[in-house]
């Protein structure tokens, strides 16, 4: 199971949308997937539309046991192949800073019973978690970076896309560089895109000449399609429009970077540091 950890520093800037189109993209592609909303306005719970549960995301990041996890776990109303764990406000109280870090890895000790349980008889190991962070880098965020195999930047192209693509790179490098060495970036995806808009293709262009092949060569673009699936509970892929269909594409080359890019990071664990390889043996 690859988990992505889907965040940004801003509210507004679609990071729910990227979430759940990378879902729309995982079941159209086949993949059982898992969809943790940790961000206490629900957005992504309440467009997923699972049943009630008599437990919470809340109660998960409190004590991770399987009893717990199971009661706090739903199938989504999009498909019986895409679970989520539901949000809840009382996440907020946890995303405060504060000197206790008794919680902060509790998220990926969940996903690890998930990874490690056998499945039941007609069902399928999850392929992917996605974890619809804060729009901040609170707890919260920082959990889901302690958890994830990788981080998914989103942004808008304005004026303040690459400080704040630098902040997030940087919490993400710090992550990486003390509790869990095998977080990667997934790269910087640009939502609302409007292609004839220069001043649009100027920050695009300014974070691309920032941070190099790390701003995706693909954005999404800003369509009405989002909105109205969304207000429809369904996956963009569903949704039946031109604009629909190009966004959907775009969802597909995303989460078929990811994935890919998740396998060949396990080659090289499994081979060795490359780096090693290079040098010469000074010996």
């Amino acid at each position: 199971m690859h988990t992505v950890a889907v965040l940004s520093l801003k509210g507004g800037v679609g990071k729910t949308t990227v979430a759940l189109g990378l879902a729309s993209a995982a079941l159209r592609r086949g993949s059982r997937a898992l969809v943790a909303d940790l961000d206490p306005q629900g957005n992504a719970t309440a467009t997923l539309n699972p049943p009630m549960t008599e437990s919470t995301l809340t109660a998960v990041l409190d004590t991770p046991r399987e009893a717990v996890i199971d009661r706090a776990l739903a199938p989504s109303g999009w498909s019986p192949e895409l679970d989520v764990f539901v949000s809840s406000e009382d996440l907020e109280l946890l995303n405060e800073p504060g000197p206790d870090a008794r919680r902060m890895d509790n998220l990926a000790r969940a996903l690890d019973v998930l990874r490690e349980r056998p499945p039941a008889v007609d069902d399928r190991p999850y392929e992917i978690a996605i974890l619809d962070c804060p729009p901040s880098l609170g707890r919260l965020t920082r959990s889901a970076l302690l958890a994830a195999d990788s981080a998914l930047l989103v942004t808008e192209p304005t004026m303040y896309a690459v400080s704040g693509a630098e902040r997030a790179f940087e919490a993400i490098e710090s992550v990486r560089r003390g509790p869990n060495p095998r977080l990667r970036s997934a790269g910087v995806l640009v939502n609302r895109l409007r292609p004839r808009s220069y001043e649009h293709h100027y920050r695009v262009e300014e974070l691309r000449e920032t941070f190099g092949r790390a701003v995706m060569p693909t954005a999404i673009p800003d369509q009405l399609a989002i909105q109205q699936a969304q207000g429809a509970c369904l996956p963009i892929h569903e949704w039946r429009s031109p604009g629909a269909h190009e966004i959907s594409l775009t969802f597909n080359m995303v989460l078929a970077k990811i994935l890919r890019s998740s396998r060949a990071g396990r080659h090289r664990i499994l081979g060795g540091d490359p780096e090693q390889h290079a040098q010469p043996d000074s010996a």
